[in-house]
């Protein structure tokens, strides 16, 4: 496996997120194409545009969209603040 540090793991998820959903959206908006070659080359054209509109704006909203998601949802510990519960004395 590369050796990228831990700490840029955000930015691989962003990458490998939004490389395949572009990748299906493209395919499903490629699918009326006439033949497989038609089909594969609007595709793969497609894939390209929409993944280099997409990568940066996943990028940018992944930290909004997780702090987001960390406020409608509580620890199943009961902690409703996302940060592990104290323990009293």
């Amino acid at each position: 496996m590369p050796g990228i540090p831990r700490r840029y793991s955000h930015f691989v998820f962003g990458i490998i997120q939004s490389g395949l959903t572009s990748l299906i959206a493209a395919g499903i908006a490629s699918f009326p194409a006439g033949n497989a070659l038609d089909f594969l080359a609007h595709w793969m054209v497609s894939w390209l545009i929409a993944w280099a509109a997409m990568l940066p704006i996943v990028l940018l909203a992944a930290p909004a969209i997780r702090a987001f998601s960390l406020r409608l949802t509580r620890e199943e510990g009961g902690s409703q603040t996302g940060r592990p519960a104290r323990k009293s004395a």
